[in-house]
C-alpha cells in the first residue's frame, strides 16, 4: 500500500481547497503550484496532498483521493474546492457526488479507466473547470459537458499543458492560472 500525507496552509476555514497531484506530477509542478499559490493569496485554506512514492496504481489513487476529499474539515455553509492534475481526476466522481466544485487540470478522459470520470462530468452536478491540451493523448476536447462546466482547451499543448516554445508555455501557465483564479472567485 502506498502512503501519503496532506499538508495544510491555513487561511479562511470556510474556503478550503484540496490539491491532488498527478502520477509523477507533484504539487510542486507549475500547474498545481501556481493554482495553490493563487488560492492562498485569495485567502483560501489549502490542503496539499503528497504521495510518499510517485506512482500509486489507479485504483488506489481513486480510493485514496476520494477519502481525502470526503474527510476534509469544512464548516457547514463553507466551500470546498478540489484542484486536481491528471491522476487526481479520478476523484471527480466523488467530488460530483458531494457537490464539490473542481478544477481538473489535464484530466484522464480517454480509455476505459476514464469512464467514471466522463460520467461524472456529464452528470454536471457541480461547477467545474477542465483544462487540457490537444496534443495530450489522455485529453478529449469533445467530452460531454454540463452547463456549469468551463473547458479551457490549449491547441498543441501536451499532458503538462506545455509546448516546445518556453515563452508560449509560460503564457499557457498564466492563462490557466488566471482561469483558476476567476473560477475560485465565482464560487
Amino acid at each position: 500500500m502506498t502512503t501519503w500525507q496532506i499538508s495544510t496552509t491555513a487561511g479562511d476555514p470556510a474556503r478550503v481547497a484540496t490539491v491532488l497531484p498527478g502520477s509523477g506530477y507533484t504539487a510542486q509542478g507549475p500547474l498545481l503550484w501556481y493554482a495553490a499559490k493563487t488560492l492562498r493569496a485569495a485567502g483560501w485554506t489549502v490542503r496539499t496532498f503528497a504521495w510518499d512514492e510517485l506512482s500509486p496504481d489507479w485504483g488506489e489513487a481513486r480510493r485514496t483521493y476520494g477519502e481525502a476529499i470526503r474527510n476534509a474539515s469544512v464548516p457547514d455553509g463553507g466551500r470546498h474546492l478540489v484542484v486536481a492534475k491528471s491522476l487526481g481526476s479520478f476523484a471527480l466522481p466523488v467530488a460530483v457526488d458531494l457537490g464539490l466544485p473542481g478544477v481538473w487540470l489535464t484530466p484522464v478522459l480517454t480509455g476505459q479507466a476514464s469512464e467514471p470520470v466522463r460520467a461524472a462530468i456529464a452528470a454536471g452536478r457541480a461547477p467545474a473547470l477542465l483544462a487540457g491540451g490537444t496534443a495530450d493523448p489522455l485529453w478529449d476536447g469533445g467530452v460531454v459537458t454540463a452547463p456549469d462546466t468551463e473547458v479551457l482547451e490549449v491547441d498543441g499543448a501536451d499532458h503538462s499543458l506545455e509546448v516546445s516554445d518556453w515563452r508560449r508555455s509560460h503564457e499557457i501557465l498564466a492563462r490557466v492560472t488566471g482561469a483558476v483564479e476567476r473560477f475560485a472567485a465565482q464560487l
